[in-house]
């Protein structure tokens, strides 16, 4: 989107208007503050139900229809391919405990978050998993294929690696796993600020919670086709068949799309703040998003380099995300520390490294300011 306009001018004008987070907030990449108009739709929302009104329960319960819809338009899904869970995690275990045998590769440098669902998926004598390398390995194409055999029936991965920031090519681990495996995508880390083309992945699922500024307790799932053929329904609940709302006591055929894997009634509070996250996104584009987030994140780069801090991401824009990685050998919990002290937000991985998230309200003085702390630990 071109910014230069009056209109788009406006528009993004009011998107930043809308966040109040500190000058020194540096911790997108673990939890987003939401907006002011996510925080007035759950007061709305809760005045709703507060009040109980006849029609107070459609109210609330037309929030998930928005949340898909709007997941829809953002990742190019069909609405009926589309469906809710509680967070990115419980997608994943729903997606492990779908396969019924052969083999999944997962980065061995992965969140942990997805590297559970496979080992109890595994235990359970279903799928098993393979991990690809040590942790700091980047899950690239090549990588992949060198790691294929013929028992592997999937892929999982993040679309931006928690760690380094490292921006997968879904597109090219598409290219080597060929059509008949399924790609499975983390997309916490990437989806909101990185403008993707999301149709190379079986499966996307996405919190709200980060990145997107929706907060906890929801979170987007998108199939394609083959993975609703493929993935069995293990983990679907009474919300997730066929005529819920008929209590025979018979077992219910499950939906035929996405929304065979929801599990029970989500938060409408959760739904409700996960779709006004999403139409505030919208309302600028993803896309304009990325370049602030990529504007900022190369502006802290030259700090850090200025500082002559070691940076632990990748340099090149289309590698990475909003993730910018200080090295600080073996005092990051005292760097840690003296950020805070200064007001700047971060998060310590360990004792060497010091991970830093911008976002498009990021204001620029915090990134000299951040590099400036970070220069005494080196």
């Amino acid at each position: 989107m071109d910014t230069t306009g009056t209109d788009d001018t406006a528009a993004f004008a009011s998107y930043q208007s809308a966040f109040s987070e500190p000058p020194g907030y540096l911790n997108f990449a673990s939890f987003g503050p939401p907006s002011s108009r996510v925080a007035d739709r759950l007061a709305d929302l809760l005045h709703t139900a507060g009040h109980a009104s006849s029609d107070a329960m459609a109210h609330l319960q037309g929030e998930e229809l928005r949340a898909r819809s709007a997941f829809s338009r953002l990742t190019g899904f069909p609405l009926d391919r589309v469906g809710l869970t509680g967070s990115t995690s419980l997608g994943l275990f729903q997606v492990a405990f779908g396969l019924a045998r052969g083999t999944v590769l997962v980065g061995a440098g992965e969140f942990p978050s997805n590297h559970y669902p496979w080992l109890r998926t595994a235990e359970a004598g279903r799928a098993r998993i393979a991990l690809i390398g040590e942790p700091g390995t980047q899950m690239t194409p090549d990588a992949v294929a060198r790691s294929l055999g013929d028992d592997t029936v999937a892929v999982s991965v993040s679309a931006v690696d928690f760690r380094t920031g490292y921006r997968a090519d879904l597109a090219g681990i598409r290219e080597v796993i060929g059509p008949d495996r399924l790609l499975v995508v983390d997309g916490i880390q990437a989806f909101g600020v990185v403008d993707a083309a999301w149709a190379p992945a079986d499966v996307l699922i996405s919190g709200a919670q980060k990145w997107v500024r929706g907060a906890w307790g929801v979170a987007g799932i998108a199939m394609s086709e083959q993975a609703l053929a493929r993935l069995e329904p293990v983990l679907t609940g009474w919300t997730g068949v066929a005529d819920a709302y008929r209590y025979d006591g018979e077992e219910h055929a499950p939906l035929p799309g996405a929304g065979r894997f929801s599990i029970s009634n989500l938060s409408p509070y959760a739904t409700g703040a996960f779709a006004e996250a999403l139409e505030l996104m919208e309302s600028v584009g993803v896309a304009a998003i990325e370049g602030l987030v990529s504007t900022h994140a190369q502006a802290l780069i030259t700090q850090l380099d200025d500082a002559g801090v070691p940076v632990l991401s990748p340099r090149d824009r289309a590698e990475r995300a909003g993730i910018v990685v200080a090295g600080v050998r073996g005092r990051a919990e005292e760097a840690h520390a003296a950020l805070a002290a200064a007001g700047i937000t971060a998060t310590r991985h360990g004792d060497s490294r010091i991970r830093l998230s911008v976002h498009a309200t990021t204001r620029s003085e915090a990134l000299g300011e951040a590099a400036g702390v970070l220069a005494g630990f080196v």
